[in-house]
């Protein structure tokens, strides 16, 4: 039987590894782009070099522009998608422990999830005016619908020998949620959540299209219009910087909340 500082030797090694990957793959989409625009194969008009963005980027930074406009953006993406998730938690387990729940609501979710949000934002525009509330429901409905029923998948899985035992120890239907369903069911929600903040980043252009002044997403329209594709690509690696932080912020906090839940790719 290995011993644990043998499984941390292999675990380092595992680490070193996939770090080494992920910066070679890194290092040559850098050398592609950079081929590409220096060497004169695509005109700049289509496709900036690294230099001209960074430039971009740091005279936004000189000025403070970028840091107003990704503080507004990531407001804009967190709350609502947490106002996703705190409705989307409870209807989900609902769904996936009662049929007549699901009767009522899966229908109703399962046609909302099919509308395009973009043809919804006029909508919400009669609806909610052109404040930052618009802008957080547009998040809102890019994730809620496809969360609720990870949710109810996620839940589903849980191992009905589980809810035999808390019934026969007398468990109430409500101790039954919180106590069985919802720590057995917290490394797969962890996961769904960490998916539906992805695509909460991607909605953000959709809240900032219409009515908005600031905001990551607005940065790259305006300049759409003007063909300043420097700014289009600094806002783009901005709005993936960003995901990536919360990305990798979720897989820290998973680990912490449930650190007896192992990964394939982790073994």
């Amino acid at each position: 039987m290995p011993n644990r500082e043998n499984v941390k030797k292999t675990g380092n090694k595992k680490e070193l590894s996939y770090g080494l990957l992920s910066f070679i793959s890194f290092c040559v989409i850098m050398v592609a782009w950079c081929i590409a625009t220096y060497g004169g194969f695509v005109s700049a008009l289509f496709m900036p070099s690294p230099s001209d963005v960074v430039k971009c980027i740091v005279g936004m930074a000189k000025d403070g522009s970028l840091w107003e406009n990704c503080y507004i953006s990531t407001k804009r993406v967190m709350v609502g998608w947490f106002w996703s998730a705190v409705v989307a938690l409870p209807i989900g387990m609902l769904m996936a422990r009662s049929r007549k729940f699901s009767a009522v609501f899966q229908p109703i979710i399962e046609f909302a999830r099919y509308l395009p949000v973009v043809a919804l934002v006029p909508l919400t525009l009669l609806y909610l005016g052109i404040d930052e509330n618009q802008k957080y429901f547009i998040i809102w409905l890019g994730t809620f619908f496809q969360l609720v029923l990870m949710i109810c998948d996620t839940v589903s899985a849980v191992d009905k020998n589980m809810l035999h035992a808390a019934q026969t120890l007398g468990a109430s239907k409500f101790q039954t949620y919180l106590e069985v369903i919802f720590p057995a069911s917290l490394p797969g929600l962890m996961d769904d959540f960490r998916l539906t903040i992805g695509w909460a980043w991607t909605y953000l252009v959709v809240a900032e299209m219409v009515a908005a002044s600031s905001g990551l997403g607005y940065i790259i329209l305006k300049s759409q219009r003007f063909l300043a594709t420097d700014m289009i690509f600094s806002g783009l690696i901005m709005i993936g910087i960003i995901g990536l932080i919360t990305d990798f912020a979720l897989r820290l906090l998973t680990k912490i909340i449930v650190p007896w839940h192992e990964r394939l790719s982790d073994r």
